[in-house]
């Protein structure tokens, strides 16, 4: 069994954790830097590197139990992938414990939503990215990486955060007031308040580790310049925890890069400090 943070096996089981991690490990849609499927180990790898109690919050929310599930290995099409995923997820969602999901590429999303918002009615989703991915189709398939977040857009209170790179015709599909554009964001806060005044009282967040500046972030499948950085991030994330109920998130588009660390550190401590909000606002 894997651990996360390297915890105690008593903290690591399934019938005292309070958090479900699942693995996705897909990267059959990227279309630049592969990888991702890589992703999970490397960010296992640098959990067990860090500090386990958290500053901020004054808490050690791995004592909540933190249980690793069988990853989801289905990867002969995307479409499959997505089928195995929702059933999954559905199963999951009976267990009234708190999911969280790791890719993988973002593909792996379009099941995970569509189950959460099935259950939790009125559902808003906020997507942390640097693209859009609001394409009905891309290169053949509704199921691709492109297309990650245009079921949602259609059937949920879609919020997008951190926009900064997208094709024209997926204009039709967004929904502008709903939109923060990385441009509009830099150097300023409004956009954190203005954000969460606009999301109902259930939010799934999907967070593409690309949202994040490639100074900060490199190892993604496509690293867009003039993203957010870590402090403003957490800030954000703090405020959205703490005035909504969080029903889960994914982190997705972590695709390791050789002899490079601090990446994989970054995506453990953002996973443990989403976590660490949570349960101190639960």
């Amino acid at each position: 069994m894997k651990y996360f943070g390297d915890i105690p096996e008593h903290f690591a089981g399934y019938e005292k954790a309070n958090i479900l991690l699942q693995s996705i490990p897909y990267d059959g849609t990227s279309t630049w830097r592969k990888g991702a499927d890589k992703g999970f180990d490397a960010f296992l790898e640098a959990a067990a590197n860090m500090e386990l109690y958290d500053i901020e919050t004054d808490s050690e929310v791995y004592k909540k139990g933190i249980h690793i599930l069988n990853e989801i290995s289905e990867n002969s099409s995307p479409e499959k992938m997505v089928n195995e995923v929702y059933t999954q997820t559905k199963n999951l969602l009976t267990s009234n414990k708190f999911l969280t999901f790791f890719g993988g590429e973002h593909s792996i999303s379009i099941g995970i939503i569509k189950a959460h918002y099935e259950k939790f009615k009125d559902l808003t989703v906020l997507q942390l990215d640097a693209h859009a991915d609001l394409r009905p189709s891309y290169l053949g398939s509704p199921f691709n990486h492109a297309c990650s977040l245009y079921d949602a857009s259609k059937s949920t209170n879609l919020i997008q955060v951190g926009i900064r790179s997208m094709d024209v015709s997926e204009k039709e599909n967004m929904n502008l007031s709903n939109v923060f554009f990385a441009e509009d964001m830099y150097g300023k806060d409004h956009w954190m308040v203005k954000s969460i005044s606009k999301m109902t009282n259930n939010v799934y967040i999907t967070l593409d580790l690309d949202v994040f500046d490639p100074s900060i972030m490199p190892a993604t499948g496509t690293p867009e310049p003039g993203g957010i950085l870590w402090n403003d991030m957490i800030k954000y994330l703090n405020k959205v925890f703490k005035n909504k109920n969080v029903v889960g998130f994914d982190i997705v588009e972590l695709a390791p890069i050789k002899n490079h660390h601090s990446s994989n550190f970054l995506a453990a401590k953002l996973y443990y400090k989403m976590l660490s909000y949570k349960f101190n606002y639960s």
